[in-house]
């Protein structure tokens, strides 16, 4: 069974920056796809980034471009998300997932999900 556990939410003000984690247990890592998500007004989740299984061609929400990175360390079983310049509207829980296809942006196409981690972001 694999899980996925969030890590490095937190409090935090207006132009800092956090660094959330991703660990992956269960079942070989790079073979999964991974992305990051957020509840959104009108949408059960928000796509944030996304990764392939190599860690090449990331992308993302237009609304994170050029503040956010995402990475992995396959070694490590792990995916980050560096958030930096942190705006109030990016106050949200933040989920990755992992998903045994290509990475996309919809939710559905992701089979493994964590429980999330807090992230606020105070004015």
């Amino acid at each position: 069974q694999v899980q996925l556990v969030e890590s490095g939410g937190g409090l935090v003000q207006a132009g800092d920056s956090l660094r959330l984690s991703c660990a992956v247990s269960g079942r070989t890592f790079s073979s999964y796809a991974m992305g990051w998500f957020r509840p959104a007004p009108g949408k059960e989740r928000e796509f944030v980034a996304a990764i392939s299984r190599s860690g090449g061609s990331p992308y993302y929400a237009d609304s994170v471009k050029g503040r956010f990175t995402i990475s992995r360390d396959n070694a490590k079983n792990t995916v980050y998300l560096q958030m930096n310049s942190l705006k109030p509207e990016d106050t949200a829980v933040y989920y990755c997932a992992a998903s045994s296809g290509v990475p996309t942006t919809k939710p559905y196409n992701y089979e493994h999900w964590g429980q999330g981690t807090q992230v606020t972001v105070s004015s």
